[in-house]
């Protein structure tokens, strides 16, 4: 046990990822003095995108576009170091196992394989923790539940003592929702926003398994601030997005509904249990 600082890695599936479930983890880790190390399985090429204005990036892919957008972020968070593994997103149809999925998909990667490259970072940076998402992958796209199967294994061949799998609450999801609702950007998206609820019912975690609700309001200008870095996921496909979305809101109102994250550590009692909520991402190391 020690005091810290401590080495956190987060590792994430595309690149925005990390702002959603993690940025106000990672910025308040790094304000406090912590190492913080963002791991990016895909470049995102395979995800909706809006048009891109003259002079902001026209000629590149999409892919490196989001990277570009990623370093951003990373830098408005606070991280010392960004990596790419270098797989294919496998894009948003990929559920079924007749999907069409790019050459080298990191949701068909062998998992020993991409957990060693996960490891090697692991071990170069000497991590304390490691955070990756739940095994449901929050809302089940293949690479966020590939991030879990990757994220254990590398953490059992690198020794990391700390394994986190950020989530979110499903009951705080449900009364964000209904904030969010009350406002003309959200009821603008119709069926969409209807659907997205619906999605959200059984999502990510429920609130008696979970360990950690982290307070992150004093960061959520930071997290504001990476949000802004993916412009690329502003909008496509349907229409406005998440991005967008939460990016209309008031201030006050973003840093309600986004001042809160949350994580599950495998081993520690829940809140079904009766342990209380952990604010401290590292309170296991202390």
């Amino acid at each position: 046990m020690t005091a810290g600082p401590f080495t956190l890695v987060s590792f994430h599936a595309h690149p925005d990822d990390e702002v959603l479930l993690t940025g106000g983890t990672l910025a308040r880790a790094a304000a406090e003095g912590h190492r913080v190390v963002l791991v990016t399985a895909t470049d995102g090429g395979a995800g909706l995108a809006g048009p891109v204005a003259p002079g902001s990036g026209a000629m590149l892919t999409l892919g490196a576009r989001r990277i570009a957008e990623l370093r951003a972020s990373a830098a408005a968070l606070g991280c010392a170091r960004v990596e790419l593994l270098g797989y294919a997103d496998s894009g948003s149809e990929a559920e079924g196992p007749d999907s069409a999925v790019p050459d080298g998909a990191f949701s068909r990667a062998d998992v020993d394989g991409a957990a060693q490259r996960l490891a090697a970072i692991l071990l170069d940076e000497r991590a304390d923790a490691l955070t990756i998402y739940d095994p449901a992958g929050g809302y089940g796209h293949p690479d966020h539940v590939q991030v879990h199967r990757v994220g254990r294994r590398a953490a059992e061949i690198a020794g990391t003592r700390l394994v986190l799998e950020a989530t979110a609450d499903r009951r705080w999801l449900a009364r964000a929702g209904a904030v969010l609702r009350r406002f003309s950007a959200v009821r603008a998206l119709g069926r969409g926003a209807a659907t997205g609820q619906s999605v959200l019912a059984t999502a990510y975690t429920a609130s008696g398994d979970l360990t950690h609700r982290v307070d992150v309001r004093a960061y959520t200008g930071a997290k504001r601030a990476a949000m802004q870095a993916h412009a690329s996921q502003a909008d496509g496909g349907d229409g406005a997005r998440t991005l967008a979305l939460l990016l209309r809101l008031p201030r006050p109102v973003f840093r309600r509904v986004l001042g809160r994250e949350w994580f599950v550590e495998p081993g520690r009692p829940s809140a079904s249990a009766g342990a209380a909520l952990e604010d401290d991402i590292f309170a296991s190391l202390r």
